[in-house]
């Protein structure tokens, strides 16, 4: 699986861009299977609301019953059948699902009968109770209190129906919660269908160096790393393990001048730049969907349940957990700068050389909050805006259409980028953006009010610069026949001005 996680015209480079590296591609289109929900209309007004505490005492999600939309579960179980078997995952959840529903409505519908019933018992109380005091005959009086008496002992074994409907009821919606919150987001029909390769390249853009006609061999990352005394994995091992790294010198000069450049163009398109923390608790995790098929990457402090994040999706999503938001105000973009931990479960063996595969990076990273019929709108210009980023780097690259099979627990639809690196003759992944509709606003209980009332907004994400890998695809590309790096026009304000590094 993939491990990244409007529009506006991309940023060119033409004069100012590395002479080694050209051209551009063409786009494809794809369709898929599977039926989308109608849109719904933007609301226009309301105000932003704290519905909830947002502390640690919330220790599960509550009220998914619409985390999947329960009258297609109900009315179109095949539709939600069809995703998750297009997403290589259990179709039978779907009847588990179904069944759990079944069963709570059906606890439901008994606690009201029995709480009913017990509020009409109370109403025959009252009244003979007011008799019996005013009676003054003796017969009349015994007869009265033998109806009281009646009725009060009803009313024992009643109470005690109730506390046992109320925990059968408690435990009904504990089951549905968790059998619904095990089914993921339904695909976009649009999304390709299948596994990891079953990708659909959508376009192509720069043309790849050739390093052969250059006449000179193309070192890695790491050896240009270490020729610059930018990169240290040797002492990252010692003093953390494997997949561990220090940046020094031109290589820690490089995080800060990616980050701050990634920060400036994402204010210049509209986004609040954030600092998020990097420990959340399980709401947080849970609600973003990393406690399903991704809970075997993530770090958990067990002493204090807690868990560092992955990415800065989660705190930037759960940022306004249990909020009702302004209609007005969306939608609302934050890009956030983050550390991020991944224990990088089942890569055992792969990218073991150098910083492509690690388990921790910095990272920048957009989210966007919107009306939900905006959604696909808003996910077409989180590509525009990863593509005006690797434009400025002068890196060729390509992007994909990721397949059903390869899409995260919350993701509709998801497009990468991919950087070509030299060394390995093939394109790998530097930034993901997803469309989550609103499967996580659902379970985060992050609403919009509007003038038609109030309903879940979309969330989308988007990488704009993983540090790391950013940094293997500029030293490869960039790199020089004497061992120089080409710096690319747009960073270079962030690095004292310099043109190229060299030893």
């Amino acid at each position: 699986m993939r491990d990244l996680c409007g529009y506006t015209t991309p940023f060119t480079h033409t004069a100012h861009r590395n002479p080694k590296i050209g051209g551009t591609g063409s786009a494809n289109g794809v369709r898929g299977l599977l039926a989308t929900d109608a849109a719904r209309p933007r609301q226009s007004s309301g105000a932003r609301e704290r519905q909830a505490p947002r502390g640690h005492q919330r220790a599960r999600l509550s009220n998914l019953a619409d985390v999947i939309d329960l009258k297609i579960l109900r009315d179109d179980p095949d539709r939600v059948r069809a995703s998750q078997t297009a997403r290589g995952e259990d179709p039978a959840l779907v009847d588990v699902a179904l069944a759990a529903d079944s069963d709570r409505r059906a606890a439901v519908a008994a606690f009201d009968a029995v709480r009913s019933e017990q509020k009409g018992l109370g109403k025959q109380i009252g009244p003979l109770q007011g008799q019996l005091k005013k009676a003054t005959d003796d017969a009349v009086r015994a007869q009265l209190q033998q109806q009281v008496d009646t009725l009060m002992a009803n009313a024992g074994q009643l109470a005690d129906a109730v506390k046992a409907s109320e925990q059968a009821q408690r435990e009904a919606d504990e089951a549905a919660d968790k059998a619904l919150g095990a089914l993921s987001n339904l695909i976009d029909p649009a999304a390709p269908v299948g596994g990891e390769e079953d990708f659909v390249v959508l376009e192509e853009i720069g043309t790849p160096r050739d390093f052969a006609a250059e006449g000179f061999e193309p070192k890695d990352h790491l050896e240009l790393g270490q020729l610059h005394k930018a990169i240290d994995v040797e002492r990252g091992a010692k003093v953390s393990g494997s997949r561990f790294y220090y940046l020094t010198g031109v290589g820690a000069q490089l995080e800060f001048a990616l980050v701050n450049l990634a920060i400036n163009m994402a204010m210049a398109n509209g986004f609040t730049p954030v600092i998020p923390p990097a420990l959340v608790n399980p709401p947080a995790m849970e609600g973003t969907g990393f406690l399903g098929q991704a809970a075997e990457n993530v770090y958990k402090l067990e002493a204090d349940d807690m868990y560092l994040v992955g990415t800065a999706e989660v705190p930037l999503a759960a940022y306004h957990m249990d909020e009702v938001l302004n209609a007005d105000d969306l939608p609302l973009r934050y890009a956030g700068y983050s550390p991020c931990f991944r224990r990088e479960a089942g890569s055992h063996g792969k990218d073991t050389r150098g910083i492509f595969r690690v388990h921790w990076f910095d990272k920048v990273e957009m989210f966007s909050f919107c009306p939900p019929e905006e959604a696909e709108a808003e996910h077409q210009r989180l590509l525009g805006w990863e593509k005006q980023f690797l434009d400025a780097l002068e890196i060729p690259y390509r992007v994909i259409d990721v397949a059903s099979g390869d899409l995260g627990a919350s993701a509709a639809r998801k497009f990468d980028c991919e950087a070509w690196v030299p060394t390995q003759g093939r394109y790998r992944e530097v930034t993901s953006t997803s469309n989550c509709t609103q499967f996580q606003s659902k379970r985060l209980r992050i609403r919009q009010r509007g003038a038609d009332g109030i309903e879940p907004v979309a969330t989308l994400n988007g990488t704009l610069c993983a540090v790391t890998r950013i940094i293997v695809a500029l030293l490869e590309n960039h790199q020089q026949a004497d061992g120089s790096v080409y710096v690319p026009i747009a960073l270079r304000p962030y690095l004292g001005g310099i043109e190229s590094i060299t030893a």
